[in-house]
C-alpha cells in the first residue's frame, strides 16, 4: 500500500501529469455540458395550439384545441406562451382580438370570462343609444341575421282609417349582436344552436326615441319588423337614417313632446330674474 501511495504522490507531482488531467476534466466538463445543452434544446415538448380561427369573445372548448411538438430553444424565448391546456378550456378570446388557426395560446389573448366588458356597450358612441328588438326563429328568416349585417326596420301598422301601412323606417341600420332569452350572443360558439331573442343595435338619440315611441304606440297595430338584405348592402352601407318622414310624422303625432327640463328651469330662472327686476 505505501509504495502505491508513494507511485501516486510522485504520480500526481509531475507537472505534465497535472497539466493532461487538467485538460482531461476540462474537455469532460465541457463534453458533458454542451450535450446537456444541446439534449434541452432539441427535446420536443407538446404545446396547446388552435385548430381553427378564434374570434373575439370565443369560449375555448376540447374541441378547440390541438397538440404540437415544441422544442426547448422556442419555448425559453416565449415565456408568455400557454403550455397545458387545462389554462385555456372555459377561458374567452380576448375582446378585440382573433387567434389565428395553427397559433400557439399567449397569456396576453385569453382571459376569465367574468373579466370582459360587454363589447356591444363599450364600443357605443357618444349620442346613441342601444335598441334592443325583440325577434323569433321567425322574423330572423331562420336566423339568418347575423352580427355585422347591414339590414332595414320596417314598420307595419294601421292608420286612423284602420288601413295598413306598411314601408321602410330604418334604412342600412348595422345589426351589432344577436341574443337569446338568456342574453347570449347566438352566433359566439360554434356548434351550439340557440334561438334569437333580440337583435342589438346602437341608434343616434333622436332615432332611438322614434323607435321606442312607435313600439309603445297602443291601437295601431304596431310592429317593427327587420328585413335583411344581401351582401353588397351590408358590404356598401349607407347612412343610417329615417327612410319614412311620413311614418315618422304620423308616430309623433301622437306622442306628447316633453319640454327640456334644463331648459324650462333656465326661462324660470329668467323671468324670477326679471320679476325681482320689476
Amino acid at each position: 500500500m505505501g509504495n502505491i501511495g508513494a507511485k501516486l504522490k510522485k504520480f500526481l507531482s509531475n507537472k505534465n501529469t497535472v497539466t493532461i488531467i487538467c485538460v482531461v476534466a476540462g474537455i469532460l466538463v465541457l463534453y458533458i455540458g454542451y450535450t446537456w445543452r444541446v439534449n434541452n434544446a432539441i427535446t420536443p415538448t407538446s404545446i396547446p395550439y388552435a385548430k381553427t380561427t378564434l374570434s373575439s369573445r370565443h369560449v375555448i372548448t376540447d374541441d378547440d384545441i390541438g397538440y404540437m411538438e415544441v422544442s426547448s430553444a422556442v419555448l425559453s424565448k416565449s415565456t408568455n406562451m400557454i403550455r397545458n391546456a387545462n389554462q385555456l378550456i372555459g377561458k374567452e378570446v380576448m375582446y378585440g382580438t382573433t387567434i389565428p388557426q395553427n397559433s400557439f395560446f399567449y397569456t396576453e389573448t385569453v382571459v376569465s370570462p367574468e373579466t370582459q366588458p360587454d363589447s356591444v356597450t363599450v364600443d357605443i358612441p357618444d349620442g346613441y343609444t342601444l335598441f334592443t328588438l325583440p325577434v323569433d326563429l321567425h322574423t330572423t328568416y331562420g336566423n339568418s341575421i347575423f352580427p355585422g349585417n347591414y339590414i332595414d326596420l320596417w314598420f307595419k301598422g294601421t292608420n286612423d282609417y284602420n288601413r295598413l301601412m306598411y314601408t321602410n323606417l330604418i334604412s342600412s341600420i348595422k345589426v351589432l349582436d344577436v341574443r337569446d332569452s338568456e342574453g347570449k350572443s347566438v352566433f359566439e360558439t360554434a356548434g351550439e344552436t340557440r334561438t334569437p331573442s333580440d337583435l342589438l343595435f346602437a341608434v343616434p338619440d333622436d332615432m332611438y326615441s322614434l323607435l321606442m315611441k312607435a313600439r309603445y304606440l297602443s291601437g295601431y297595430n304596431v310592429e317593427i319588423v327587420p328585413v335583411p338584405r344581401n351582401k353588397n348592402y351590408t358590404a356598401n352601407p349607407g347612412e343610417t337614417e329615417v327612410a319614412s318622414d311620413y311614418v315618422k310624422s304620423f308616430i309623433l303625432s301622437k306622442t306628447e313632446v316633453i319640454p327640456d327640463e334644463n331648459l324650462s328651469s333656465s326661462n324660470n330662472n329668467n323671468n324670477n330674474s326679471n320679476n325681482n327686476n320689476d
